[in-house]
């Protein structure tokens, strides 16, 4: 059995930390939300994209994330909110708001793991893994004077990796769902483009556009993502995966049933640790047939 737990609002802080909080000057000065908050207007400076069509854009995903956890009942968060309520919002982190980021939580998941020869011993139905890969940045893009925060090389290496192994060609077309670290609405465009699904510079359109949407073309973070879920470091990685079991085995509420159900039998999912120029990334790749 694979487990994952954290109990984050104990420790009374908001996020994970390092423990103790230390006291010498060498706590970092940001905080998460304000090292990713800088991606949202390096996007718009690289690719050329108006500034309050860009808000819309990442308030779009938010507004997406938060449809489909109110149709989840293990969400943390379900209610609804509009694109317009959250370009209302106040910022609190450059130009993000509350509902730019994800939320503080406790939470756990688990998962029986077995050699794919022995699946069915246990279901007919199983899930088989097809592809896990771990990148871990050296931290250059923090030192690097050409990192201008519209890429995590990090995550573009391991889903190159993780498609290799499964063979995967064209994510866009052959992956059924994905779900991935939300951790705020401008990391979710990123990691569209880092990820593969559509061309650089064009995520935002894709946004608006209804492409990753539950009855879109590749449906991205069906079960609320961590916007609905908050971001319970140990459980995140498990729960994604338990969101692909129920979506590719036709288990999943039919209000929040991806599109592509029966059509395509491959499901993504994707975590991130660190800050943009200094992390590292998970992807896997999960299917409903075993490896020829």
């Amino acid at each position: 059995m694979a487990l994952g737990v954290e109990k984050v609002k104990d420790s009374g802080y908001q996020g994970l930390n390092a423990f103790p909080i230390p006291t010498d000057g060498t706590n970092r000065t940001l905080t998460a939300a304000a090292m990713f908050s800088m991606v949202a207007p390096a996007y718009a400076k690289r690719y050329g994209v108006d500034r309050d069509e860009l808000r819309r854009a990442l308030a779009r995903i938010a507004a997406k994330n938060h449809a489909n956890g109110a149709r989840n009942p293990r969400a943390q968060f379900r209610r609804e909110v509009s694109v317009e309520q959250i370009c209302a919002m106040p910022a609190v982190a450059g130009e993000l708001s509350v509902f730019d980021c994800a939320g503080v939580a406790d939470g756990a998941a688990a998962a029986v793991v077995v050699r794919a020869e022995d699946a069915h011993r246990y279901t007919d139905r199983p899930l088989y893994v097809k592809a896990l890969s771990f990148v871990a940045g050296n931290g250059s893009g923090l030192t690097d004077p050409g990192y201008d925060y519209t890429t995590f090389p990090e995550i573009e290496a391991s889903a190159r990796d993780a498609y290799a192994q499964a063979g995967v060609t064209d994510p866009r077309a052959e992956l059924a769902m994905a779900e991935v670290h939300d951790c705020f609405t401008p990391t979710e465009l990123v990691l569209m483009e880092d990820l593969g699904f559509v061309e650089r510079g064009t995520a935002w359109k894709h946004v608006l556009d209804g492409t990753f949407d539950l009855d879109g073309e590749l449906p991205v973070n069906p079960d609320g993502g961590l916007k609905s879920f908050g971001h319970p470091v140990g459980a995140s990685g498990l729960r994604m995966m338990f969101e692909a079991w129920l979506q590719l085995r036709g288990e999943a509420p039919e209000e929040r049933r991806i599109s592509t159900y029966g059509q395509r039998h491959l499901a993504l999912t994707h975590n991130l640790g660190g800050y943009p120029g200094e992390m590292v990334s998970f992807v896997s790749i999960l299917g409903t047939e075993p490896s020829a």
